[in-house]
């Protein structure tokens, strides 16, 4: 836009934006409503980064466990476990595409729950 071509009418801009939203939206990725799927070296990481942390955090809250009721070594112990089985469902959800879409919904769900509102 320049300075002398005037904007355009207010008056059609929900049908303008119906239809910007329109050639956005993109087919979704199986298995989960993300637009770009991860890939090689990226999901490496990803997988890399669950495990650790889940299993980070695990042994952190077992340190804590131990220190506050004087258990040692037994909720370091179960805390590491529980770390590690939250980490490998985390990679296990990522592999699989569970929770990529907003909301955890598969577009399915979300294009049904579009026509129960009367959007479609």
């Amino acid at each position: 836009m320049t300075e002398h071509t005037p904007p355009p009418p207010l008056h059609d801009l929900d049908s303008r934006l119906r239809e910007t939203r329109k050639r956005r939206e993109e087919p979704a990725v199986e298995g989960g409503g993300s637009r770009t799927p991860l890939k090689g070296a990226g999901l490496a990481f990803r997988i890399g980064a669950e495990l650790v942390a889940a299993t980070v955090v695990g042994v952190g809250l077992g340190l804590l466990t131990d220190h506050w009721l004087d258990t040692a070594p037994w909720g370091l112990i179960a805390f590491f476990f529980l770390g590690g089985a939250a980490g490998i469902l985390n990679v296990w959800r990522a592999v699989s595409g569970i929770g990529m879409a907003t909301g955890y919904k598969t577009p399915d769900e979300r294009n049904e729950d579009k026509r129960d509102e009367g959007q479609e």
